[in-house]
């Protein structure tokens, strides 16, 4: 918009940022459960009235780049009946959400009668009634086996709210009391933001606000069209895989650069299996946006505008695409980042020297509970190194981005002991720069519980790029009270007995350039 100078255009940007960033303070302070408090398995968002996002707290990349799908649901549900003093929830993977755990909580916002544009935050429920503890059975083969669905629907405070949404989720969960206190606490997040986008378009008043909004989303196109014309044209292809049950599952990436515009093509990948591990379209194209502004320029402003220029084709009833009735818990998780590496592995063709190694590729998923308390957490690893530097050890890398239930909290709401949490030594690749280094951690069981684990990278290892060596693989082992140790399956759901140990190593990040 020309009425916008750089400086108007990058002080609104930080205002709405800004906004976005309160939510997700306002989310982690007033929730109840460990998962949100903790480690901050949410994210929050802002979006213009047709549902484009306009601005992003960065938080995590799996949550942020499938979100709009979430607010395109409930506009195509609700869109022509809005209710200004509501909130409407969805966490059904083929309606809009991502997993069944992932509870999006989506507001618009009034000013003056007409509509102004929408908050909406997701947020990582720990138990939502699935088949085992924690909501990730790895059994499931239906989504129905991993927890409650909830379509789009009015969450506003009254009878029918009750009755067809907060009733049976809290009926379908174990541990009802955090639900309702992470639920209170998405919903008072929304009211923040709503507070916050009413008063930027005061401000602004209403003509400007909406010229300022769509300035906003061009200038994020312009920069990304710019960004994406700096990378040389061409088809890059790769192909990494999904470890199943019974045996690998292909993912192929081919990543198609035109001028200043990105097409990735995911024909080829293996159908959706009998498994949870299938990904939705939303979970997909989240990891193409990852990629693509990690690759162009990380500085663009994450918002709608900048994802104009990239399109995506997944085959419906593919692994990256699926079709309900099928699981999709470890979609979520798992899945996604494998989409992220195997483009990552394309466009290593084009910009060999700014793509690193592959780091982890997993979140090494830890499910602990019983009928009394459900533990969720995603354990950190190495990330791949890249020209000129090592990859960092011990954090999350790729579509996650959240934190570690610190120790003192977990022993203080869970029947669970750390006994040994630590960097695995040497499980970085080689080379000229060294990938990062895993994590060893291991709990001791206080009571019985039920373990779900989903994790990869435990038959292929990340791959290391430019002659660098490929990281370790992870490895789970379950120690008996006897000190005999036996060596799980990378996704897993059984018994343990008090005394018992769960021993996680996860995987190291790969290297880059001959060592």
């Amino acid at each position: 918009m020309s009425s916008l100078s750089a400086v108007d255009l990058e002080v609104a940007r930080h205002r709405f940022v800004a906004a976005a960033d309160e939510m997700g303070s306002v989310l982690r302070r007033s929730s109840y459960s460990p998962n949100i408090k903790e480690r901050a398995d949410f994210s929050a968002a802002l979006f213009v009235p047709s549902g484009e996002m306009l601005a992003q707290a960065e938080h995590i990349p799996v949550h942020l780049g499938s979100m709009p799908a979430s607010v395109q649901a409930v506009i195509d549900v609700f869109g022509d009946k809005l209710d200004f003093n509501s909130q409407y929830a969805v966490n059904d993977p083929y309606h809009g959400g991502t997993h069944l755990n992932d509870l999006t909580i989506v507001r618009p916002v009034g000013y003056e009668g007409r509509l102004i544009g929408w908050v909406a935050n997701r947020a990582h429920h720990a138990d939502v009634g699935g088949e085992a503890p924690g909501s990730m059975p790895a059994h499931a083969t239906r989504l129905e086996q991993e927890g409650h669905i909830v379509p789009p629907i009015l969450a506003a405070h009254n009878r029918r709210w009750v009755d067809e949404f907060l009733e049976p989720l809290l009926a379908a969960t174990r541990t009802p009391e955090e639900r309702m206190g992470d639920l209170s606490a998405q919903m008072g997040a929304n009211e923040m933001g709503a507070i916050r986008l009413a008063e930027l378009c005061k401000m602004y008043g209403a003509v400007r606000y909406h010229g300022v909004c769509s300035g906003l989303l061009d200038y994020g196109e312009r920069r990304m069209r710019t960004a994406i014309g700096e990378l040389p044209d061409g088809c890059y292809d790769f192909e990494d895989h999904m470890e199943g049950y019974d045996g690998l599952h292909p993912i192929r990436a081919s990543v198609t650069i035109d001028g200043t515009n990105i097409h990735a093509d995911f024909s080829g990948s293996s159908k959706q299996v009998a498994a949870n591990f299938n990904a939705v379209d939303a979970v997909t194209v989240s990891s193409l946006y990852f990629v693509v502004r990690a690759v162009s320029d990380p500085t663009i402003p994450a918002n709608g505008g900048c994802y104009r220029p990239i399109t995506m084709e997944a085959p419906k009833g593919s692994i990256v695409n699926a079709l309900p009735p099928a699981a999709v818990a470890a979609g979520n998780v798992e899945t996604s980042q494998r989409v992220a590496d195997a483009l990552f592995g394309a466009l290593a063709e084009a910009v060999p020297n700014v793509v690193p190694a592959a780091s982890q590729g997993t979140m090494n998923n830890v499910l602990i509970g019983s009928d009394e308390f459900a533990y969720y957490e995603t354990i950190g690893g190495g990330q791949g190194a890249r020209n000129g530097h090592d990859g960092s050890s011990g954090i999350h890398t790729g579509m996650t981005n959240t934190k570690n239930t610190p120790i003192e909290s977990l022993t203080q709401h869970y029947p669970l002991r750390i006994t040994e949490y630590g960097l695995r030594s040497g499980s970085g690749g080689y080379g000229r720069y060294s990938g990062g280094e895993g994590i060893i951690r291991e709990i001791e069981f206080l009571e019985d519980a039920t373990v779900t684990l989903m994790g990869e990278r435990r038959v292929i290892r990340p791959w290391g790029l430019q002659g660098g060596h490929p990281g370790a693989l992870g490895e789970d082992w379950l120690i008996k009270r006897s000190g005999k140790s036996e060596l799980l399956p990378g996704k897993v759901t059984l018994d343990v007995r008090t005394g018992e140990r769960l021993r996680i190593l996860t995987p190291g990040g790969g290297g880059w350039g001959d060592p």
